[in-house]
């Protein structure tokens, strides 16, 4: 499991102290590897527009991750869930995804440092929305395509009951164009030392008996197919052009997948910057004077880097996370779920979207 620790602590001197501290113990005893996360300085607004801003933060950053998570699990199935392919495609900006977020730089082409902080979620929000309502959509139409085509080939691979009788019966197996006789085919079923046969007959018999043939037939466990070779031709054409859609459909959505995963994948990491300004701000201050940092922990030694972490930040929420250090304190106006409550601010990341 790739995750990784991003938190933030003000600039005083007491806790650029503790990050020397932090940064020197998790190297020494490899608690963690550290990495610096630039922020850049964002407007901030209002106390008010700010506290808004965090819940919408919070619930958009649950959004992404939903997102990001449906792009993958739909690029697993296209790719028959091959997950050397799929880790090929699943890039950030053209790079893998662990060095993405360890060298991460805010992209001002995309997310303007001039706007506010609300107008920079309403950008990311309406990118991942529109990404959403056409994933759902491609996905539908590249759905459809291979159903109707396992559809199809469940016909050529099924029983005899229903499968495909073109490469079985040829046109000197039937009486064609009488007047008066015509050939039926029969499915025949037994066992024979306990394994299950099946074998097609045909039956030539007069057009008037037909309807009492397969009375008798029903009555005997025997299944009479209906079958004409203009159907299936009919169905021989529908199977290429099915082949067909579906390798036309291939390229183009493999290629929107991994557009469209790069770009959230990347807008979601800008969503963490802007939850870790926001929260810096309005539990450090202004003027905004904090340090971010990237932690990737030993998942064998997580507890105690959280120990560290507790003990080194202590100073900051003497009242709060002090008293408790293992445990996350509720503190609704941070806009953080109970267990995401510490004494410094604090996000996961968690990369690990290919599974197995």
């Amino acid at each position: 499991m790739t995750e990784f620790w991003l938190i933030s602590v003000p600039l005083d001197k007491t806790s650029l102290q503790s990050l020397e501290k932090l940064n020197r113990a998790a190297s020494n005893t490899r608690l963690a590897s550290s990495f610096r996360f630039p922020i850049p300085e964002l407007k901030v607004g209002t106390l008010d527009v700010l506290l808004s801003v965090s819940d919408e933060l919070t619930r958009l950053d649950t959004y992404t991750d939903s997102v990001i998570q449906r792009i993958t699990q739909c690029m697993s199935e296209v790719m028959e869930h091959s997950i050397d392919k799929v880790q090929e495609n699943t890039l950030a900006n053209g790079v893998d995804l662990a060095s993405y977020v360890t060298h991460f730089q805010w992209d001002r082409a995309k997310y303007s440092t001039t706007l506010p902080v609300r107008t920079l979620t309403e950008v990311i929000s309406k990118k991942v929305f529109q990404t959403e309502t056409e994933l759902k959509s491609r996905s539908a139409a590249y759905s459809n395509v291979k159903s109707s085509l396992q559809g199809m080939q469940h016909k050529i691979e099924g029983s005899l009951h229903v499968r495909m009788l073109t490469d079985v019966v040829k046109k000197e197996d039937l009486v064609l164009g009488s007047e008066y006789l015509t050939t039926l085919l029969v499915v025949v079923s037994r066992k024979v030392l306990e394994e299950s046969e099946e074998g097609i007959f045909t039956v030539t018999l007069f057009k008037k008996a037909v309807s009492d043939f397969k009375v008798k037939a029903r009555q005997n466990k025997f299944t009479v197919r209906e079958f004409s070779f203009e159907e299936s031709e009919k169905q021989e054409e529908e199977m290429t052009r099915l082949h067909t859609n579906k390798k036309e459909q291939y390229a183009p959505f493999v290629r929107w997948l991994k557009v469209n995963f790069s770009e959230v994948f990347a807008a979601w990491i800008h969503l963490k910057a802007l939850r870790v300004f926001v929260e810096s701000v309005l539990r450090y201050g202004l003027p905004a004077n904090f340090q971010a940092v990237l932690l990737q922990p030993d998942r064998r030694r997580s507890e105690h880097l959280r120990k560290l972490l507790n003990s080194l930040y202590t100073h900051l929420d003497s009242a709060g996370a002090a008293s408790k250090p293992d445990v996350g304190l509720d503190i609704p106006e941070m806009s953080m779920s109970p267990q995401e409550y510490y004494s410094y601010i604090f996000y996961k990341i968690n990369i690990n979207l290919v599974t197995s």
